[in-house]
């Protein structure tokens, strides 16, 4: 597992994928022995009571599928520019990979051996210089609603900047990829 400064550790999507199944296989077996609407003690680490939400809570709208269902990360505004980012899981990875035909622009991250990069900042200007958006990025997967025009995306991972210009024509087609 690689570290970065200033960053979570990078694991590879099969690794990560095994964690979430056994953490939420854990989560599951923990609802099965708690008690019908009261709380399975102070050893509970949610603390809720009988109805508590596994794997995010029930406001926070970044979670994969919280409103768009089918593994679709929540989409995130900016101003008037529409975005979603994720992909680390295999749902959600297929879910952003299929919604691309309708996104205007997709990014991609990847390391020197294709893994998975997550937190990857990203800050697009249009062609006057003009910041559209700034935001980081959740998984190797960036889908950005924006304008037909032209614009120089900005990515900066582990302390190493790359930079595109990509346009993005009336069909909405343009695709970025880095590699670090």
């Amino acid at each position: 597992m690689k570290m970065f400064r200033n960053t979570r550790p990078v694991l590879p999507a099969a690794a990560l994928a095994a964690a979430l199944a056994i953490g939420f296989a854990g989560s599951a077996a923990a609802q099965q022995n708690m008690p019908p609407g009261g709380n399975a003690g102070t050893d509970d680490m949610r603390g809720t009571q009988g109805n508590a939400t596994v794997g995010g809570s029930s406001t926070d709208d970044t979670s994969a599928g919280n409103a768009n269902g089918e593994g679709m990360p929540q989409v995130q505004k900016q101003g008037d520019v529409s975005y979603v980012s994720g992909g680390v899981g295999q749902d959600e990875s297929k879910a952003l990979q299929a919604a691309q035909h309708s996104w205007p622009l997709a990014l991609r991250f990847t390391g020197p051996k294709s893994e998975f990069l997550a937190d990857v900042r990203v800050q697009i200007t249009d062609a006057h210089g003009a910041n559209v958006l700034d935001a980081t990025s959740r998984g190797p997967y960036m889908l950005v609603r924006v304008r037909p025009g032209r614009y120089t995306v900005h990515v900066s991972h582990a302390g190493v900047d790359k930079t595109s210009a990509v346009t993005v024509g009336s069909n909405g087609s343009a695709r970025a990829s880095f590699v670090w």
